[in-house]
């Protein structure tokens, strides 16, 4: 990654592109969407300013890891291309927001979707240049006048749903969309579980309203979306078979609670045919963040009634044979977190609030994410597109 120095302002207004998707799809948060098409986590309005004098020792105390106003680092896509051309810039911080707080960032998640933001492959593009990153843990470090939230002060550890701007030492972000952390996850967990987690409590819970028991397959287990699948299930009393590509990512899976698990590398076939197998004839529910051929085949390893659950496309768009659909009465079902839970905020914060107290009881364990320095956001991005990681990835500023 090539590193440049810029007194530019570090972001611009921008618009929605409402060209349709392109390859590879997966679910963009409803607070991406609407922060991308409404300009908010980018547009600089007039900052303002806050009484900093009660809080020194405070502060103090936390100067070591806290970017002070007058500058920041961030990784920056310039223009849509190769991973490679993201350059790390110095560049101003950006102005306070009304209702807003800023956040020194910890550790920022790392998801798919991110590389196809900087590939102009997403259907929502940015205004270059831009910030990637969607999900940032931190401590704030300023707070606008107009924030009232008592459970918010200088130096409270915050979890913020950013939309862009995240892959950077310091951000911005609307005090109500910020979360306070429990004890009990670490910075990079905190910082990578939530896509994950409530993707899979929604497609799990709400969408297939599974029934303890019952057998489900979970396709690109090894990935972070897939491990929040496992752990979720088996949290939810369902027996699990994880399919993951390496000892390494099958290990992961069997820890969070799979029962069997299934080599990625065999043919479409071979695994369908493992799967009916171990489930003593049929699945009931296959949860699909890959697609492609497997998730063509897959579908023949569904149990009458069963159900297949769309939740992303990395492997590409598979074309479900309609037949396999009609004849076993199975059903089809896509699964928006993101788009719900922008619709339903209340329920979703009550979703949280529950996958919290598994996480708090023991009985959701997110795992430890690997951790890439912020220079090495183009290695990390590559890393997870070749699919190199087990579980989740995080930058570190």
């Amino acid at each position: 990654m090539r590193t440049r120095s810029s007194c530019r302002d570090w972001a611009t207004p921008a618009t929605a592109n409402s060209a349709p998707p392109t390859d590879r799809l997966l679910s963009l948060p409803s607070w991406a969407r609407n922060r991308a098409t409404s300009g908010m986590f980018l547009a600089q309005p007039r900052r303002t300013r806050w009484s900093w004098a009660s809080d020194l020792p405070l502060l103090a105390r936390f100067r070591a890891q806290c970017r002070t106003v007058s500058g920041m680092r961030a990784v920056v896509c310039r223009q849509f291309g190769p991973l490679d051309d993201l350059v790390i810039e110095d560049r101003p911080s950006p102005d306070l927001f009304p209702s807003c707080v800023r956040v020194a960032v910890n550790a920022c998640g790392v998801n798919f979707v991110d590389g196809l933001f900087v590939q102009g492959k997403y259907q929502i593009k940015p205004p270059t240049p831009f910030v990637p990153g969607m999900e940032v843990v931190g401590r704030i470090t300023e707070i606008a006048s107009d924030v009232a939230d008592p459970n918010l002060s200088i130096g409270t550890r915050v979890f913020a749903n950013v939309g862009l701007g995240g892959f950077a030492s310091e951000v911005v972000v609307a005090a109500k969309r910020v979360m306070v952390l429990p004890d009990n996850l670490s910075d990079g967990q905190a910082a990578t579980f939530m896509q994950s987690y409530l993707t899979a409590w929604f497609a799990l819970v709400e969408r297939a309203r599974v029934e303890a028991g019952k057998w489900l397959l979970v396709i690109g287990a090894g990935s972070g979306v897939g491990l929040g699948a496992v752990d979720v299930g088996h949290a939810l009393g369902l027996r699990v078979i994880a399919v993951a590509s390496s000892d390494e990512k099958r290990r992961l899976a069997t820890e969070r609670g799979a029962d069997a698990v299934i080599d990625s590398r065999l043919t479409a076939d071979q695994i369908k045919e493992k799967a009916k197998e171990i489930s003593g004839g049929g699945v009931d529910y296959i949860y699909d963040p890959v697609g492609g051929e497997l998730g063509e085949t897959s579908l023949r390893a569904l149990t009458d009634d069963g159900q297949y659950l769309v939740i992303g496309f990395v492997g590409g768009i598979p074309r479900l044979p309609a037949n396999q659909v009609l004849l076993r009465n199975r059903r089809v079902t896509g699964v928006d977190w993101g788009g719900w839970a922008g619709k339903n905020p209340g329920l979703n914060d009550r979703m949280l609030a529950q996958v919290l107290d598994l996480i708090a009881q023991g009985r959701l364990r997110p795992v430890e994410p690997v951790t890439y320095a912020l220079g090495d956001a183009a290695r990390a991005l590559h890393d997870l597109e070749d699919r190199k990681v087990a579980g989740k990835i995080a930058l570190i500023p």
